[in-house]
């Protein structure tokens, strides 16, 4: 781990949340109200509404090309490159419907969820009500064992010695997990879609059930509906596998390296808040490309301790909370997009030989 020392959301990850008096906080609830305090003094919690109007103008433009392209350029192989197109614009999409769902773009929670959930649905083709409960559990406890999801074991096995009894076929693939991690990957995308379908059918209590179920039905029953009837089956089927390869690669390879080969903690933890988030994210380095690229998830540490800061403030965000991290020797990782790929294929690969321990890193140690 390289370390450089200098959907709604809990309320404990609000910089605006109430504050109490000094006396009735311990030392590392006075840390976040502290930090929380700077970030206000430059008001970076404040909406930043033309940044977001600028953001769905480009990704409604971009659909707007990537459509007329698609009705336009005719019976042709280059309709891929136009599948690789929509399968970009539609992770944009689903980098603007995460900001809304943590009550990033308006002040009005309801019209949050509603630009999210049009986003998201229509656009992107996830269920904003699955996301954001999902989501919202990750931010609870990220890299917690038995509490965030997204360490869950399926194909892939992310804490260790889960992977213990695998044989066969599934076991040949773990022990080779990481190596395989990229070309997997690729499958992501429906993977996402019927997650999606499957929690708007099956979750008892889904707000506005019908209403996503229609964003999500003109989306994915209409888009290839359109295909088909523009580029006939043979084409149409390469444009949506190649669509379908992007959109899941773009997604996998932008929320990878934010959480993973980080350090675990256990489910019964006693990490305070600020501590748990930032032990177990990890930023980005980049300029403007790397930024505009992941969505701005780049400055995930930032993300983590305050979420609902518009996207386009934690650049400025990110020396703030350097120091106040190197000040208190609260550890603050940061490395290069391939460097981060380069962890991740050697955790998984650990993992599935079952050669790691998810306490082994002398920095959780500390926490636990």
């Amino acid at each position: 781990m390289t370390t450089t020392t200098a959907p709604p959301v809990l309320p404990a990850a609000d910089a605006r949340a109430p504050r109490q008096p000094r006396s009735a906080r311990n030392k590392q609830t006075n840390d976040y109200f502290d930090l929380a305090e700077l970030v206000n003094e430059q008001g970076l919690m404040e909406r930043r509404y033309g940044y977001y109007v600028l953001r769905t103008a480009l990704l409604a433009a971009g659909l707007a090309v990537a459509t007329v392209l698609l009705l336009t350029l005719g019976q042709t192989w280059w309709q891929l490159a136009v599948a690789v197109l929509y399968g970009v614009l539609f992770t944009q999409g689903a980098f603007l419907a995460h900001d809304a769902a943590h009550l990033q773009v308006f002040r009005s929670g309801r019209r949050n969820e509603w630009f999210s959930r049009i986003i998201g649905n229509l656009v992107t083709g996830l269920s904003h009500g699955w996301w954001t409960r999902k989501h919202n559990k990750h931010h609870a406890n990220p890299n917690v064992i038995g509490k965030d999801g997204d360490i869950d074991t399926g194909t892939l096995v992310f804490v260790p010695g889960e992977a213990a009894g695998r044989t066969g076929f599934m076991g040949w693939v773990t022990r080779r997990q990481g190596w395989l991690f990229f070309p997997m990957i690729t499958l992501f995308g429906p993977v996402l879609h019927a997650s999606a379908i499957r929690s708007l059918v099956t979750t008892p209590g889904v707000k506005h059930r019908g209403w996503e179920f229609t964003l999500l039905g003109v989306r994915l029953v209409g888009f290839t509906a359109l295909v088909y009837l523009v580029l006939g089956p043979v084409l149409g089927t390469a444009f949506l596998v190649v669509q379908l390869m992007t959109f899941g690669f773009y997604m996998a390879a932008t929320f990878a390296p934010n959480h993973k080969g980080m350090p675990l903690l256990p489910k019964d933890n006693s990490v305070d808040f600020l501590r748990r988030q930032v032990l177990t994210s990890r930023n980005i380095k980049g300029g403007w490309f790397t930024e505009i690229a992941m969505g701005g998830l780049n400055y995930q540490v930032e993300h983590h301790v305050f979420p609902r800061m518009p996207s386009v403030n934690l650049r400025q965000a990110r020396p703030i909370l350097r120091e106040f991290c190197a000040e208190r020797d609260i550890p603050y990782t940061e490395t290069g997009l391939f460097e981060s790929y380069g962890i991740i294929v050697r955790y998984l690969n650990r993992v599935g030989i079952g050669a790691a321990d998810p306490f082994d890193c002398p920095i959780a140690a500390q926490y636990r």
